[in-house]
């Protein structure tokens, strides 16, 4: 008896197994291609911009500032362990920016009670707390506003040393950008104030981008608070720049300092922020 050979199933063949028969969408390989760039660029553009939406979000104030501040936890965690030199000094250093960590987190509860974030209006939601979503200040400004019961927003970045997004933001507001470019546009696109904590390189970075989008009339003017004016001027000599032309005189008004996360809330309410209609 001859043995017929069962039939091939065309839902799996070597024409249905090749890359060429996936639809684009479903080819990872396809859509990393250098020559897709643009569209990776889009996409990137659109997924973070119709989920905010879609969620009911209509402004935020951003808050910058170092993932690598620690936490009280972080604090109670270094007490124990600490015995060489270097730890003890780096132990020290911890608690002396620990206050920082605090006003960032009471700051986050403030604005998130009191600026619309907490109580939508019409389904829209004002002044959502917007961080880098790392560690540090913007954990700590996520967590205040997550004590408060509030949506917070994580624009995290894809880095070679994975940068994870902290616990404290809302997890459908949790979002993961390949571009730096493309994270700073949400961030200044949704922006109605700027808040920016001690911070290193990125957050010097960041709060540059934005005073000189203000300053060129490429962004509409949103007040930015610097915390703790002595660690800033330690940084940067501002008066320095107008000394030298470089900067107008008129450019020292873009921004304000504060010291505790009240007096920042009062400067963003007499520059404007407030809830909308």
């Amino acid at each position: 008896m001859t043995n017929v050979a069962e039939p091939e199933d065309p839902a799996d063949s070597p024409q249905t197994r090749s890359h060429s028969y996936r639809l684009p969408v479903e080819d990872t390989p396809f859509l990393l291609r250098e020559e897709l760039r643009a569209m990776r660029f889009a996409l990137e553009y659109a997924k973070a911009d119709l989920l905010l939406r879609d969620w009911g979000v209509r402004s935020t104030i951003i808050v910058f500032g170092s993932a690598r501040a620690a936490s009280p936890e972080q604090v109670e965690a270094a007490e124990i362990m600490a015995q060489s030199d270097a730890e003890l000094a780096a132990l020290a250093r911890m608690r002396r920016q620990l206050g920082w960590y605090q006003a960032a987190r009471e700051f986050g509860r403030i604005a998130s009670e009191r600026g619309g974030a907490l109580a939508p209006r019409h389904r829209w939601h004002d002044n959502v707390i917007a961080t880098g979503g790392g560690g540090g200040f913007m954990e700590a400004a996520n967590r205040g506003a997550h004590e408060a019961g509030a949506p917070s927003i994580g624009f995290n970045i894809t880095l070679p040393h994975e940068q994870l997004p902290n616990r404290y933001t809302t997890p459908e507001l949790s979002f993961r950008f390949h571009y730096f470019a493309m994270r700073k546009m949400h961030l200044a696109m949704w922006a109605r104030a700027l808040v920016v904590f001690p911070g290193g390189f990125g957050t010097m970075d960041e709060l540059f981008e934005l005073l000189t989008l203000i300053q060129t009339g490429k962004m509409p003017k949103a007040p930015i608070v610097l915390f703790n004016q002595a660690y800033w001027r330690r940084l940067v000599n501002f008066e320095a720049m107008v000394e030298e032309g470089m900067i107008g005189a008129d450019d020292l008004k873009l921004f304000d300092f504060a010291e505790n996360a009240e007096e920042i809330w009062r400067i963003l309410v007499a520059r404007g922020v407030g809830v909308e209609g």
